[in-house]
């Protein structure tokens, strides 16, 4: 289990984050954050391929400053953007 191992979960601590792992096979432990990467993929990646890591990484940057909290309609929020 890569999130497990010792690597990871000291580059974890070392970067002060706090690592929110409970039950094992309990999908509501990370439902927030699995709906926001199937809106990631299915609204905005689909099928496109990246030259390198930097063209992903501005891409994703680009989904969640530009769209995800600002264009994009979310139903937890009466079908309003989070940032108004």
């Amino acid at each position: 289990m890569q999130y497990t191992s010792a690597r990871f979960v000291d580059g974890l601590k070392n970067a002060g984050i706090v690592q929110s792992m409970r039950r094992r096979g309990n999908c509501w432990d990370n439902a927030v954050v699995e709906r926001f990467f199937r809106s990631l993929k299915s609204e905005w990646i689909g099928e496109r391929e990246y030259k390198n890591h930097e063209e992903a990484k501005n891409d994703v940057r680009e989904f969640m400053e530009k769209y995800y909290n600002y264009q994009r309609l979310h139903s937890a929020a009466n079908n309003l953007s989070p940032v108004l």
